[in-house]
């Protein structure tokens, strides 16, 4: 299994040949961009190594506590975190539920202070449009702008893909080095 070092040289070096594989594909400029910088953070901080102590997960600084359950939820290189699609559209899922849980925690404890300031004022009218709005906006922009919500997870997941692509390389060479040295 490469390194750490070696998984990020290996985004790093993907990424040219992505970006300009990207262009000439699209011919659009913003797709590319959206491409290269989902490939980016997924190879450098969103990838399948979330499940370990790794360097993707060091990188998270202090916010890395928030991947702890994910953690002990996952064995390592299992189909769930390594595998293809599935591992990335969980990772996503899980942080966008971490978000939303958060902002909808803040917005609601603001909707009580104001509710305790004004009783007349009923909190959940301050929390539900909220929310509406947000999901509004969201399917708006999925309505909008798919082709960068696509070029978003293509990213995402060509930089796991990167990453478990390497380390079954990886293992498969270790494997027949083995099989050699046994001979």
């Amino acid at each position: 299994m490469p390194s750490g070092r070696t998984h990020d040289s290996i985004t790093l070096w993907c990424l040219v040949p992505l970006s300009v594989l990207g262009f000439a594909l699209t011919q659009n400029g913003t797709i590319v961009l959206v491409l290269c910088a989902c490939f980016l953070f997924s190879g450098l901080m969103f990838g399948p190594d979330l499940d370990i102590h790794s360097q993707q997960y060091k990188r998270w600084g202090p916010l890395r506590s928030i991947w702890l359950p994910y953690r002990h939820s996952m064995s390592h290189r299992s189909s769930l975190s390594h595998g293809p699609i599935i591992g990335t559209a969980l990772r996503v899922g899980y942080l966008f539920t971490l978000v939303a849980t958060l902002a909808i925690t803040i917005r609601l404890g603001w909707a009580i202070g104001q509710n305790m300031r004004n009783p007349d004022l009923q909190w959940s009218s301050l929390v539900f449009p909220w929310i509406d709005q947000w999901v509004r906006a969201i399917a708006h922009s999925l309505k909008s702008h798919p082709g960068l919500w696509i070029a978003a997870f293509l990213g995402l997941e060509m930089g796991a893909m990167s990453h478990s692509i390497s380390d079954l390389l990886g293992s498969w060479i270790k494997r027949q080095q083995r099989k050699r040295a046994r001979r």
